[in-house]
């Protein structure tokens, strides 16, 4: 019969690889993303509302599903989802705002 100790270094492998891949974020690819500039600025909008917009939506968004291009959805349509993905989340109200400021380019 053989020891336990025999196994020892399977199981600390097979651990550390079940640990480790625990801990892998996904990486996302924010190229087709906006960066927001002064341009983008609007009456509804400043820059770093903007800017802080579009770092909730990759840290929180994309725990769940692939992002979408703020492109893809006009500011009404944007402000739709939102209202029906927010309610899924955790986010405050206050944070949904500014990734509906981003998403929608300031325009609301």
């Amino acid at each position: 019969m053989k020891s336990i100790k025999n196994y020892y270094p399977a199981i600390i492998l097979l651990s550390s690889i079940i640990f480790f891949s625990g801990c892998n974020k996904n990486v996302v690819d924010t190229s087709a993303l906006y960066t927001p500039t002064s341009s983008d600025v609007t009456a509804n909008a400043t820059l770093p509302e903007l800017q802080q917009g579009r770092v909730l939506y990759i840290n929180n968004c994309n725990s769940c599903h692939a992002l979408a291009s703020p492109d893809n959805y006009t500011a009404a349509q944007w402000k739709t989802i939102l209202n029906s993905m927010g309610t899924r989340t955790s986010m405050p109200a206050s944070d949904i705002l500014l990734v509906n400021k981003y998403l929608a380019r300031g325009k609301q």
